[in-house]
């Protein structure tokens, strides 16, 4: 199982999104205080729709509070001052995925205490950045296809209908 780890989301819509992704994906997802809207907030849980009961989230006073909890674990910091890109790193179930505030990222202290994790998905020098849904679907899924999608679903059915049977 990977985990997300939102240090102090503010957009509602974002973290639903992100919600039913992780509960999509199996993935763990974890919440650094403050945020930026009540978990009980209609857009969040509108966001996320009916999945709810299948995402496991976890809230912390701060970011250390979550590292302690897990001294062993790895980290990597998604910011778009990252060298080096999301796909050159080598992720392995249990891995933590952290991904900062919508409009700040993450803090420049915890960056520079972590310069060797930190990575950065490509895009045009002239875009500001991804959305932050969008940014932690782009990373929990490189690191899901490195690892050969553990436990999910990867094959649908399509059912042949003729237009003669379609028609009855």
């Amino acid at each position: 199982m990977f985990h997300i780890v939102l240090v102090e989301p503010e957009i509602p819509q974002n973290a639903g999104n992100i919600a039913r992704t992780c509960a999509a994906t199996g993935a763990c997802l974890h919440m650094i205080r403050p945020l930026g809207f009540e978990v009980s907030d209609k857009y969040l849980k509108r966001a996320g729709l009916d999945y709810w009961h299948l995402v496991k989230v976890c809230y912390y006073d701060s970011f250390d509070e979550l590292a302690e909890k897990f001294p062993n674990a790895r980290f990597f910091f998604f910011t778009t001052k990252g060298r080096k890109r999301h796909s050159d790193a080598q992720f392995r179930d249990g891995d933590f995925l952290v991904f900062g505030k919508e409009t700040r990222g993450l803090p420049e202290e915890l960056l520079l205490k972590h310069a060797g994790e930190c990575l950065r998905i490509p895009m045009f020098s002239e875009a500001r950045s991804l959305n932050l849904s969008n940014s932690v679907a782009v990373a929990l899924y490189e690191a899901l296809r490195q690892n050969d999608y553990p436990n999910l679903l990867d094959e649908g059915e399509l059912h042949d209908h003729s237009w003669s049977e379609l028609e009855k």
